[in-house]
């Protein structure tokens, strides 16, 4: 725990863009977990975010961030905004003293990224990042497997996601997610993000990463198209295929060891899949309804008691900040 962690409960939180992944996935969490209360939301569309705050029953609603991040009432921020706006407001809420959490990517690049996680470790404030895979049973029942050396030793992990072009690309309509001022990286910043952060939460980090990444259909600014092949610390080598252009949608994972292989879909409603030579065995978790629940839990372990540290940090985001921009070739 850190100094300047905060301690007294209800722990106030603030989100600073109420859009639609906080409608269900996320903001509800932050009510609901013990110790911890929504008191304020901001949006820059007046009428929005006062409907928000009316049917989610939050006090406090603002259109104008610097309020929100300097309202004494507020103890710590959650940003739900758009990639490209993530460096500008962290670097506030730092400069506030106030904990945080980042959607992910924590930014669009690692330059950015940098900034971010240097603003709060250098007033030692708390930093996480909403990487929250690494907090659903799902997926920690596949660590737990690989804990248990169920596959053995690790050798090798493999993620192929691809996708056709939607209706919205097809049409030209504007969209924040394949805007290369917003994401370079088009749904691959969106999308991929959260599988390579997982990765490293299963295997560790990542030493070595090359990539290609290129725009192949012409619907939209920003790339659609990216393999990647990466070396983990401890030997095991890994290698990636995304697409957004493709004719069918795919996404599977699967990691082999020397006794054994997991499968599991990072987006896809499906089973983890444990084999071990002739034996196979499937389990079927289901996510929370708000599904950053645990997420949000188990930052409330680690803000009010102290002997819990998160998955999901700045630190741990960072290093994903500099994988993406590495198959990116921006570094």
């Amino acid at each position: 725990m850190t100094s300047n962690t905060p301690t007294s409960t209800p722990l106030r939180w603030g989100i600073i863009g109420c859009g639609d992944v906080t409608e269900i996935k996320s903001g509800p969490a932050y009510q609901q977990t013990e110790g911890f209360t929504l008191s304020a939301v901001m949006r820059r569309d007046a009428e929005k975010v006062k409907d928000y705050a009316a049917r989610h029953g939050v006090e406090k609603y603002y259109t104008d961030a610097d309020a929100l991040i300097n309202d004494p009432d507020v103890d710590a921020i959650y940003i739900a905004t758009p990639p490209d706006t993530h460096c500008l407001y962290a670097v506030k809420v730092a400069a506030a003293g106030k904990a945080c959490c980042v959607e992910k990517p924590l930014a669009p690049s690692y330059a950015d990224s940098l900034a971010i996680y240097e603003a709060f470790a250098e007033r030692n404030l708390p930093l996480f990042s909403a990487y929250y895979r690494r907090s659903l049973p799902r997926f920690t029942q596949v660590k737990t497997w690989l804990d248990d050396q169920q596959i053995g030793d690790l050798r090798h992990i493999n993620w192929q996601l691809s996708k056709p072009p939607s209706a919205q690309d097809l049409s030209g309509a504007d969209n924040w997610r394949t805007d290369p001022a917003v994401a370079p990286g088009g749904y691959f910043d969106d999308l991929a993000s959260h599988g390579l952060d997982l990765f490293t939460f299963f295997l560790g980090d990542m030493t070595e990463v090359h990539g290609i990444s290129l725009n192949q259909q012409g619907l939209y600014g920003a790339k659609d198209a990216f393999s990647a092949c990466w070396l983990h610390d401890d030997k095991i080598t890994g290698t990636g295929h995304w697409n957004f252009g493709s004719s069918r949608s795919e996404d599977r994972v699967e990691i082999v060891g020397s006794k054994g292989s997991i499968q599991f879909a990072i987006f896809e409603e499906q089973p983890v899949v444990l084999i071990q030579g002739d034996k196979r065995q499937e389990k079927f978790i289901d996510h929370p309804y708000h599904v950053q629940l645990p997420h949000v839990e188990n930052m409330q372990r680690q803000l009010l008691s102290g002997d819990y540290f998160h998955p999901s940090t700045g630190k741990t985001a960072l290093h994903t900040s500099w994988i993406m921009d590495r198959i990116l070739g921006n570094i």
